[in-house]
């Protein structure tokens, strides 16, 4: 028997739900992921959902519970329309988002939302495919690592004062014509000859080359570039710790190109492999809808 099962992770400003169609000893089939923005979240959580039934043609006896995290989860403890929902730590839905999205066994999965967390996930078994069975707790070990408040918030919140631009629809087009010369001190710039084998775009000093020339496009970029440069060296600390070279990025910014190009740039030197997996803004949610 098919049972779908819908994951919405509640934001302080965006609300993401999707839903999974289980059927037993089937994978799971994912329903294509959706979000609302509300400033409210209780408004926010009953438009997703109304929204996401409606689209996909679900109707509540199809629905077997709702999953649910995120900040704003606690605002409501009332069942949704009837159905039976239950709270998942946002942590473990990270973990189980993360190994599910990449198809990976154990990495450190980044999630970047307006701040960063970071979570060591391992799956304990595998599926007849060689997929990991990602479903609970049980199922896959998740540590929280720790994290930095160094995210989305940062980026929109500098960019802001710093140029006036408070979007980040925005901020992604004037990060085009943006050039980081312009504001960062790199390791080229400080001599290629005292740091052999090392990646002279490297930056030495955010910010440390700023010209009284740059332009907003400028400044947003390096505003970009350092949050994406702060994420990226965490990650690798705590990769290394467990010895794994697998690092996949989730969450808002991994979406956004001024912050994947810094992964994608920078990545090789350190022998480390960051995943950025189809669907990986939703990848909090995903672990939410999967969780059993």
């Amino acid at each position: 028997m098919k049972k779908t099962v819908i994951g919405i992770d509640i934001g302080g400003s965006t609300t993401k739900i999707v839903g999974f169609h289980f059927e037993q000893n089937k994978k799971p089939e994912l329903i294509a992921p959706q979000f609302v923005r509300a400033t409210d979240p209780v408004t926010s959580m009953y438009g997703a959902f109304g929204k996401f039934t409606d689209q996909n043609g679900l109707s509540l006896d199809q629905i077997d519970r709702v999953m649910m995290t995120g900040v704003g989860s606690s605002v409501s403890q009332n069942p949704i329309y009837g159905l039976p929902c239950r709270k998942v730590s946002e942590f473990t839905c990270v973990g189980l988002g993360g190994l599910y999205l990449s198809g990976l066994q154990e990495a450190i999965v980044v999630s970047m939302g307006t701040g960063t967390a970071l979570i060591h996930a391992k799956a304990k078994n595998l599926d007849e495919s060689g997929a990991p069975i990602v479903s609970n707790e049980q199922d896959t070990e998740i540590e929280y690592l720790g994290g930095t408040g160094v995210g989305g918030g940062t980026l929109i919140g500098l960019t802001k004062k710093l140029t006036g631009v408070a979007t980040i629809e925005h901020i992604e087009q004037i990060c085009r014509e943006g050039n980081i010369e312009n504001v960062d001190l790199r390791v080229g710039d400080i001599s290629r000859d005292s740091f052999p084998n090392m990646n002279e775009k490297l930056t030495a000093s955010n910010f440390g080359k700023v010209s009284d020339l740059a332009t907003p496009s400028d400044i947003a970029l390096g505003v970009a570039n350092l949050v994406a440069e702060t994420i990226f060296m965490m990650a690798i600390f705590a990769a290394r710790s467990f010895g794994l070279k697998d690092i996949v990025l989730i969450g808002n910014l991994s979406t956004l190109p001024p912050v994947r190009r810094v992964f994608d740039e920078l990545q090789e030197g350190f022998g480390v492999r960051f995943i950025i997996p189809e669907n990986s803004q939703y990848g909090t949610v995903i672990g939410a809808a999967l969780y059993r």
